[in-house]
């Protein structure tokens, strides 16, 4: 479904405007823009995840490839530079993009010859392959390839000159580049031809999304070498860009790495669909979102356990995020089939539970994770339920429960950032001057711009959600469960301070420094979604109905009603302006699941809960093809802003696909 002719591929404006993405399964990924050339400081061909799953590096930038056929040559790529001017115009020779599977591929009309390009990545391995197929022509064609090489930190920029690398040919049709002493070779190695090294810098890539985003605009690469080679009809030539060992990788021939891809992709399809029935009704785009989940599953290693799991929060730029993983684990593991992947996530959050909380984050460098959440924790009882309503899974629930335990007694007598719980009225309060909590939780300098310090109405949800589950728990494993009863009890009860009678919906946090809070925000879906008892039905009904008039976008929740004070109808300008936009209006796919659902426990209409889900549907052809954006302006025509691809705006469109599904 993914697919882009002639007319649109070949339309410079809008082509750079889409974006694709290939990962390897520890962290490693690659990325561009349609037409070739890049817009962000993070498109690349190869960023290798050298510390699993971060130390993310930039390594192989792009390849500059031309064909020459009956005496033209003939661009395959383009290049956007600093003065304004765009060389070459590969994008002019697209006759189509459209993705097989997770691979982008391109056909490119060279004269009479046809040329198919491919890009993927190795699983496991901080490895990219490109291949190139001559599908149509009447003679050989001749195919030259400039891999554009760097050696940075993925959030980085390079000036010319930074370093001064070595380039050596290695075999006939290979070379290993290292940047400069001590950094991580990269060996280069084509099928077939040859190689000719070079070594020049390339000064001055235009970066157009980075200016739009404040930051520097521009940089520079190396050129390292040429490889040459002529194709006859129907022949492919395949170049491996490799950070690792070269000889488990078929020496890079191509064929069998691009079938280990595509049987990989498959199974994960047919995994999905023995866990789901026939697909004979489900939408394409569903399936597209189902190999676009395991894109952020990665490898954790962590203490005791080298196989760990984890789940990358969003490409380009973030790490693992505690809770970014336990709100999209249901939907990017259960709801495609893969509980052990779940379990496996499940266990490695639990080995980095302190004084009971989860991590926020892991640091891109070093290991010490970040804890300044309060709602990960909270997220990770609803994980754990929806894993064992999905397994029954008692032996994993016996192992978690002790770690349950104890975060329920750090939160009863108080954890950092002042999380606690308020005996008064069984509710959660949590925050402390400059630092924000709650997954609304932007900070720009000491200024937290959404601080919700107080009694959040998500967190109490939550609070509520977890200790039930907790008590359910208790009762299945034989433990007593009536303190956890009672806490919920109280719990409930205690939530009923959060009705707003004046507005008709809940307060966003009550008890905070300036008194309750009535700003109209999604937060408060979370109480229908989650519970069918903590608002009573009219209740939810009107929560339902304020988050549908006020927040309802085809592309998600606005996180701020338009006509609040501080509505910012565009995430755009640099750090500080995105900032101080990101929750005050700026809309969030991921809220469209607990939206769904919410009005699916509130109305009992099915085909008005799967015509709101097919917004997610067309959101994948949009921004980078195939998955979901992080964000989209709050102002129509709601514009894909933030990363690209996001793990909670997937997985929550995969479960709430899955509970329609079998509702």
């Amino acid at each position: 479904m993914h697919r882009f002719d002639h007319g649109v591929a070949s339309k410079l404006v809008i082509a750079e405007r889409r974006e694709w993405l290939v990962t390897n399964g520890i962290g490693g990924y690659a990325c561009g823009t349609v037409v070739g050339g890049g817009s962000r400081a993070y498109h690349g061909l190869l960023i290798a995840a050298l510390e699993p799953p971060v130390g993310r590096v930039l390594m192989v930038v792009k390849f500059d490839d031309f064909c020459f056929y009956q005496g033209i040559w003939y661009p395959l790529t383009t290049n956007r530079w600093r003065d304004g001017s765009v060389v070459p115009v590969g994008y002019l020779h697209m006759d189509a993009f459209w993705l097989e599977g997770r691979i982008p591929v391109w056909r490119f009309a060279c004269g009479g010859a046809m040329v198919e390009k491919r890009i993927w990545m190795e699983p496991g391995a901080n490895a990219t392959y490109v291949r190139y197929t001559v599908v149509s022509a009447e003679e050989p064609v001749r195919l030259r390839v400039d891999p554009i090489l760097d050696h940075r930190d993925h959030h980085g920029f390079t000036v010319a000159g930074d370093w001064h690398p070595s380039v050596e040919q290695i075999w006939t049709a290979a070379i290993r580049f290292i940047a400069f002493a001590g950094a991580a070779p990269l060996t280069l190695v084509a099928s077939g031809g040859t190689v000719t090294t070079a070594g020049t810098w390339n000064i001055g890539y235009d970066l157009a999304i980075e200016r739009e985003r404040g930051l520097p605009d521009h940089e520079d690469h190396y050129h390292a070498a040429t490889f040459e080679g002529m194709l006859t009809p129907g022949a492919s030539f395949t170049i491996l860009a490799t950070a690792g060992d070269v000889s488990r990788l078929d020496e890079s021939r191509g064929e069998a790495a691009l079938e280990r891809r595509r049987i990989y992709e498959q199974g994960l399809l047919v995994t999905w669909e023995r866990t789901t029935g026939s697909t004979s009704k489900k939408p394409g785009w569903v399936r597209s979102l189902v190999l676009a989940a395991d894109q952020f599953i990665v490898t954790r290693a962590s203490p005791g356990d080298s196989a760990g799991k984890t789940i990358i929060a969003g490409y380009p730029w973030f790490t693992d995020w505690g809770r970014d993983t336990m709100i999209s684990l249901p939907g990017l593991t259960l709801a495609t089939g893969r509980p052990e992947v779940a379990r496996a996530i499940l266990h490695t959050f639990a080995r980095y539970v302190s004084e009971g909380m989860l991590p926020n984050r892991f640091p891109d460098a070093g290991v010490s994770p970040q804890y300044n959440t309060v709602d990960a924790t909270l997220w990770y009882f609803t994980a754990i339920d929806a894993y064992h309503a999905a397994t029954g899974d008692d032996d994993t629930l016996r192992r978690l429960f002790p770690v349950l335990e104890d975060i329920i007694a750090w939160h009863r007598r108080g954890t950092r950032h002042g999380i606690r719980l308020d005996p008064h009225d069984g509710l959660i309060h949590s925050g402390e001057d400059g630092v924000a909590l709650t997954w609304m939780d932007v900070r720009i300098g000491d200024w937290a711009v959404t601080p919700r310090t107080g009694k959040a109405v998500e967190i109490n949800a939550l609070w509520h959600k977890a200790l039930v589950v907790m008590a359910a728990f208790a009762r299945r494993l034989g433990h007593p469960a009536g303190e956890y009863d009672a806490m919920a009890v109280a719990a409930a009860q205690g939530f009923d301070r959060f009705w707003n009678a004046g507005t008709g919906y809940c307060y966003d946090v009550i008890d905070g420094p300036g008194g309750p809070d009535p700003a109209l925000r999604p937060n408060q879906i979370l109480a229908v979604s989650l519970s069918g008892t903590l608002l009573a039905p009219d209740r939810q009904a009107a929560v339902v109905a304020a988050c549908a008039r006020a927040l309802l976008t085809p592309a998600g929740l606005r996180t701020l009603a338009p006509d609040a004070a501080g509505y910012h109808g565009q995430c755009v300008g640099g750090p500080f302006q995105r900032d101080s936009a990101y929750h005050q209006g700026t809309v969030w796919p991921w809220l469209l699941g607990p939206y769904i659902e919410a009005h699916w426990r509130v109305h009992r209409d099915k085909p008005a809960a799967l015509a709101l889900l097919e917004s997610f549907g067309g959101l994948l052809q949009v921004d980078c093809v195939g998955t979901l954006p992080e964000i989209c302006d709050g102002d129509a025509p709601f514009r894909p802003r933030g990363c690209f691809a996001q793990a909670w705006s997937v997985g929550e469109a995969l479960r709430v696909w899955g509970l329609l599904d079998k509702g």
